[in-house]
């Protein structure tokens, strides 16, 4: 378990800081390079003058919206079609309107969360050139959002080119990991394959189904672009999705590498590295903390079996015994430091209190977080902090050079204040609805905490399940899809406009009085802002919840 526990923690680490300098030279190569030459040229031959000319802040904004609404318009016409459409050797039919909605407003936002089992549910057409192909660009997404948020507080006029970024990204970024965890992933004993469901006959002399598809392909993707979801409907849980130590231990690593090295891209590209290390160093206390404790926690026995000769056990209800209860709560924390959303592990099987640390990486959406939005989601957390130390000392506040004021606090405060709203108001809705209240498969707070992490989930654009709840309805469907399209694209849109606004302001010289945000002081200030925020936001309901669910439990 030590061994696990360092590999997925220090491995990353070491690879992040050479791939943050690969994609930063990659988005960000410089007009003179033979390699910024080429690929602008190849770009401006597809796609012409929009596809290579400079940007501000609004239009870069636009191309986006406008791309992603391709995307979901794209990938919902597959669905609707997919009966009718090639590589069906199963004859997968029809999906139902509202689960169509979900699925495309789930993988348009890069956080797959699943009503269904893709097993059961998805053609092979359907998985690779509709939800696939979300997963390549829905990451390329986040992270040419962050590109251009880094060059606007680097005090450009213009914040590059969206069409670009994406290419560029999707291209020489994404598909080359991909490809090389793919591979990884192949020889480790994942299947790839266009064949069919095989039918096997066993010794009983029944016959048993046995799925198959082109697996690893979207799995490598689904981790490295901190997409989740899974071909199968046990995830990462299931044989042919993670069949060993080795697949286990590359997963992990995939599911945080982009995230960290994205960290030291941004500090490349804003030329302020010391100011990235001190993020990164935020962010990897925070995961290194949110990892001890869910193996802590989940090293205890499971409370119904109190009592028993096997009380001395840690909780192994709902794990992948193969890699025991260890591995099963270090993927929960991962997963959920991250906007991943892939599971190893059953969430609903575990101890109460180690629920409550994936629902606070979640919550605080901020510990590397998604490719790209998860350090988008910090810079808010940085522009308050900064203001709440400035107004402490009486002094305007300032980031990167440039004055923080009120409209850039009234922007950081309903970007912040977004994300808890979603939560609570869809956790409260449900809970005292028969659409929610009617669809838990446990009462009391262990119910509470099914609809909890639901939209939790749904709002962090994470997509993991908590299961235990009858999630695949109209209600639902529609609820978690609205839910995240809205917590994807508005915390984007406000950090952009706050970062647009700073770069048109002109740089104030740094004095003696000056708040240095390049300092182990403002390293804590920010983890401060983090934690403290988190819990007003969020105490309430996790005594609800998991506090309650805790305490119930153990009174029996």
């Amino acid at each position: 378990m030590l061994l696990l526990f360092l590999l997925v923690l220090i491995v990353p680490v070491l690879l992040s800081w050479p791939l943050g300098y690969a994609m930063a030279r990659v988005i960000e190569p410089g007009r003179g390079s033979g390699f910024g030459r080429l690929t602008s040229g190849v770009f401006s031959k597809v796609g012409g003058l929009a596809a290579v000319e400079e940007q501000e802040w609004q239009r870069y904004l636009f191309s986006m919206i406008m791309f992603n609404v391709v995307m979901f318009v794209f990938v919902t016409i597959i669905l609707a079609l997919q009966q009718w459409l090639p590589l069906n050797p199963d004859a997968k039919g029809p999906l139902e309107a509202s689960l169509i909605f979900n699925i495309a407003a789930s993988f348009v936002t890069n956080t797959n969360l699943q009503h269904y089992s893709g097993e059961v549910s998805m053609s092979y057409f359907s998985q690779l050139f509709g939800l696939m192909w979300l997963q390549f660009v829905s990451a390329a997404t986040g992270l040419s959002a962050l590109a251009a948020l880094a060059r606007a507080l680097g005090g450009k006029k213009t914040v590059g080119n969206f069409y670009s970024d994406l290419m560029r990204t999707t291209c020489f970024v994404l598909l080359p990991l991909a490809l090389l965890v793919a591979l990884l992933l192949l020889a480790g004993g994942v299947p790839m394959t266009l064949d069919g469901a095989v039918i096997a006959h066993t010794l009983e002399n029944a016959t048993q189904t046995i799925v198959r598809g082109p697996v690893a392909a979207l799995e490598a993707i689904k981790q490295l672009g901190t997409n989740g979801g899974g071909w199968f409907g046990p995830n990462s849980a299931h044989p042919f999705e993670n069949p060993s130590f080795f697949t286990n231990m590359v997963a992990c690593i995939s599911i945080v590498l982009i995230p960290m090295a994205a960290v030291w891209m941004f500090g490349r590209i804003t030329g302020r590295m010391r100011d990235a290390v001190v993020i990164f160093s935020v962010m990897m206390a925070l995961l290194v903390l949110k990892c001890g404790a869910v193996i802590w926690l989940e090293g205890a026995p499971a409370p119904a079996l109190a009592g028993l000769p096997v009380e001395v056990v840690s909780n192994l209800e709902g794990k992948e015994l193969r890699f025991g209860y260890g591995a099963g709560a270090l993927w929960a924390a991962m997963t959920t430091a991250t906007s991943n959303g892939s599971v190893n592990c059953m969430h609903d099987s575990l101890n109460p209190l180690t629920a409550l640390v994936p629902l606070a990486g979640m919550w605080m959406n901020v510990v590397f977080g998604g490719v790209g939005v998860g350090l988008i989601n910090m810079f808010i957390f940085i522009i308050v902090g900064v203001f709440i130390c400035g107004m402490m000392v009486g002094r305007t506040p300032e980031y990167f050079g440039r004055k923080v004021e009120t409209r850039e606090m009234t922007l950081a405060l309903l970007a912040l204040l977004v994300h808890p709203a979603l939560i609570l108001g869809g956790t409260a809705l449900f809970a005292a609805t028969p659409a929610g209240a009617g669809t838990v498969l446990n009462s009391g707070a262990h119910g509470f905490t099914e609809i909890l992490y639901e939209f939790t989930s749904a709002a962090a654009n994470n997509g993991s399940g908590f299961e235990g709840l009858g999630d695949n309805t109209v209600s639902w469907n529609i609820a978690t899809g609205m839910v995240m399209l809205l917590a994807r694209y508005i915390p984007i849109i406000l950090p952009l406009a706050i970062a647009g606004s700073l770069s048109e302001k002109k740089p104030v010289p740094v004095t003696a009085g000056t708040l240095r945000t390049d300092t182990l002081l403002f390293g804590l200030i920010i983890l401060g802002s983090v934690v403290f925020i988190g819990a007003l936001l969020f105490l309430p309901v996790a005594v609800l919840g998991p506090v309650a669910d805790h305490l119930t439990v153990n009174m029996h």
